[in-house]
């Protein structure tokens, strides 16, 4: 486990996660709340909702990057 994690910190992984979640991230965002933000009325709950918006496709890319590092090895 320590050595997943140990993977996971390393910054060419960091940086794949980011760049993807960045990018996955605003491309949801505008699909499931682009009329909402538009519209200006963004509820607090939709902050959270949009955070996890940007976060899931950030793990989703670090553990593909990390279990693709794994078995390289």
């Amino acid at each position: 486990m320590l050595e997943w994690f140990r993977l996971a910190r390393r910054k060419d992984i960091l940086a794949r996660g980011l760049k993807i979640g960045v990018i996955v991230g605003t491309v949801l965002t505008a699909i499931n709340y682009g009329d909402v933000l538009i519209a200006g009325e963004l509820v607090p709950l939709m902050h959270w909702k949009i955070l996890l918006t940007y976060c899931v496709p950030f793990c989703v890319s670090t553990y593909a990057s990390v279990e693709a590092a794994r078995t390289s090895s």
